[in-house]
């Protein structure tokens, strides 16, 4: 039986905020108005602020980007969007404001709907500024088409909102320094480094057979979410979540027949299959991008999930290394904090353990993985 909308924590969304999304939805180029009236109202304090090397961690889902984002936004010179900006991203002060003049106190920790253990509050870091790529490149989320953004891409009206909105961010939250989690920046990299020549990337990768068995179990899990939580779906939606469940959206990386293939795979039910080979598209991209563009290779840093869960304070040494972010702490709560999981197993017998790995293989000998692995 179908839990009931709002039974289960990690699920549930308020009416007031499902209404309120639906008006961001419906209405992307008013709320772009309203957030370039704040931006006019804001002007003086933003006035000289300087957007300093970015921080961009991107992936596939499920390689590790939350501990990731987790880890480095507790560092007091960061700041990201939190679960508190949500629905409203496009006004982050008029909406924080209100949030402040109408909360009855700090939210309680709840563990998130991906059921993997990571607890949040309203103050927690999470991906939010897809809302804003949604709204400039409506295309961006359409599988049927290039989603690639190269150093060619111009959009000068995305540009100038986007640089305001992250000097809002830096002021609102006292910070010097910009970080995002977005899945789907591994086909922006080229336009993000036009963009901030001073940026950092952290590129999360995971060996395919266990990061295949992750993705398919939360798109399962997430497929079941869409089908008895209707708003919890639209939430995903709107908030630019399409890597999981009834509204999965795979991304082109400019290889349409790949792409075709990988959504007939899935369409015709052999899922192993599909997803290992959207695995070997989608990193296949990076590593291409990264040794056709010279800038971004050196701006951005491969960390292999493995080797974060056997000596996380080594690797979380060398991405603080590698971001420039200064203290000692970071490498000591990695130690703390991370694990291999254990809530799984991959459940993929020899033959479909064998069809991941023929059709990752190349990729993943890019990457460093091997056929041991």
């Amino acid at each position: 039986m179908a839990r009931s909308e709002g039974s289960d924590q990690s699920f549930h969304v308020p009416g007031w905020l499902d209404m309120l999304g639906y008006l961001v939805e419906r209405w992307p180029e008013a709320w772009v108005q309203l957030g370039d009236t704040e931006t006019r109202q804001l002007r003086d304090r933003l006035a000289g602020r300087d957007i300093d090397r970015p921080i961009y961690v991107t992936g596939l889902a499920r390689a590790g980007t939350t501990v990731l984002l987790e880890l480095l936004s507790g560092h007091p010179d960061v700041v990201t969007h939190r679960y508190r900006d949500f629905p409203m991203v496009h006004i982050p002060w008029l909406w924080n404001r209100f949030v402040d003049a109408t909360a009855k106190g700090p939210s309680s920790p709840h563990e998130r709907a991906h059921g993997d253990g990571i607890e949040v509050t309203a103050e927690s870091p999470e991906a939010f500024e897809e809302v804003l790529w949604s709204t400039f490149f409506p295309h961006v989320h359409d599988p049927a088409v290039d989603n690639v953004l190269g150093r060619d891409v111009s959009n000068p009206e995305f540009e100038a909102f986007y640089r305001d909105h992250l000097r809002k961010l830096l002021w609102m939250r006292g910070g010097t320094r910009y970080l995002a989690k977005g899945n789907y920046d591994v086909t922006r990299l080229g336009y993000l480094h036009r963009l901030f020549p001073d940026a950092r990337f952290v590129v999360p990768i995971r060996d395919p057979v266990g990061h295949v068995a992750s993705l398919m179990r939360q798109h399962e899990r997430f497929r079941k979410v869409g089908r008895e939580h209707p708003r919890a779906r639209r939430h995903m939606r709107r908030a630019g979540h399409f890597e999981f469940g009834l509204d999965l959206r795979p991304i082109n990386t400019g290889d349409h027949d790949a792409m075709a293939r990988i959504r007939r795979l899935w369409a015709s039910g052999h899922e192993v299959e599909g997803w290992a080979r959207y695995w070997a598209m989608i990193y296949s991209h990076v590593a291409d991008v990264a040794d056709a563009d010279p800038g971004v290779r050196a701006a951005s840093m491969v960390v292999r999930f493995e080797d974060m869960c056997l000596t996380p304070a080594e690797v979380m040494h060398r991405v603080q290394r590698h971001v420039e972010l200064p203290g000692d702490a970071m490498p000591m709560l990695a130690e703390q904090r991370i694990r291999a999981p254990d809530y799984y197993r991959p459940p993929f017998d020899p033959d479909e353990e064998q069809l991941i790995r023929s059709c990752t293989e190349e990729t993943a000998a890019r990457f460093g993985y091997g056929a041991e692995s």
